[in-house]
């Protein structure tokens, strides 16, 4: 039976893209929010979401970050994806005709030197895939989409200028979701760890609670921090650090984590991908 792998977008999104490449072969499920892939993973309709996090040159994808912790959902890995758009029109189209192009937010911020430099308006829309249907609705060929090379094949456009990102290394972090945690077995590699936490209404609480990582030699890779309940006084942190749950060094760093924070949860621990010591 094959796996069913829940992403964000329609076919031909990079999501689905990323999700074909870490699941090639299965069954892939296209949901319009990230709150419905989350949801069907949660309620066993589909095994695994495959959730992009952030960008190399866009940053975080918006809201993300946010949702993690109220999924119930565990990480149980991280895959990096190249990025390359392509500028996508009618088949009648040529690039002199577009005079507006439309795509998902962070396609759009990561391709805004092109759209400056031909006077191209740049249009928001959910997904990046999704803008090539928008394109053959519209019949107009003044209309591109900012999308992959898989959504040219699939809705029959026409790439019209290849690989138009502002920079080359434009790479997108995935995060692999799932009902059940599966901490691999520590072997000696490098491991991701990623948690989230609260502050006790203390001085100093936010440095006192990660000090114990410096102090145990622990590489803090990402800390953000979110509001809760619309107060400016409450904050949740979402923490990754370079490390595993069964050493030492880890146990101790979050006996002082505990001393100072509150309502902290492990997100899940997972192997650190190659591409991050590129």
């Amino acid at each position: 039976m094959k796996l069913k792998i829940a992403y964000q977008g329609v076919p031909g999104a990079y999501s689905h893209i990323a999700a074909r490449t870490v699941y090639p072969d299965q069954e892939y499920v296209s949901c319009l929010s990230f709150d419905e892939a989350f949801a069907k993973t949660a309620a066993g309709e589909t095994d695994y979401a495959v959730i992009p996090v952030e960008n190399s040159n866009a940053g975080r994808v918006s809201d993300v970050h946010f949702l993690l912790p109220q999924t119930g959902l565990h990480i149980i890995d991280e895959f990096f994806l190249r990025i390359e758009h392509q500028l996508l029109g009618l088949p009648e189209a040529g690039l002199n005709d577009v005079k507006t192009a439309s795509s998902h937010p962070q396609a759009l911020a990561q391709c805004s030197q092109f759209l400056k430099k031909h006077g191209i308006q740049p249009v928001q829309r959910i997904d990046t895939a999704l803008s090539c249907q928008d394109v053959l609705r519209g019949k107009d060929p003044s209309q591109a989409a900012i999308a992959s090379v898989l959504a040219a094949e699939i809705y029959g456009l026409k790439i019209l200028t290849p690989n138009i990102e502002n920079a080359a290394n434009n790479t997108t972090r995935f995060l692999i979701m799932s009902r059940n945690a599966a901490t691999p077995q520590d072997d000696g590699g490098r491991f991701i760890t990623s948690f989230i936490f609260k502050t006790r209404n203390i001085p100093a609480a936010l440095y006192k609670a990660l000090g114990g990582f410096a102090t145990n030699g622990i590489n803090i890779t990402k800390l953000e921090s979110y509001l809760l309940e619309g107060k400016f006084v409450s904050a949740q942190f979402y923490v990754e650090i370079e490390s595993h749950p069964a050493r030492q060094s880890f146990k101790n760093a979050l006996d002082e984590l505990k001393f100072y924070a509150e309502d902290w949860h492990i997100l899940g621990s997972y192997r650190a991908h190659p591409y991050r010591f590129l």
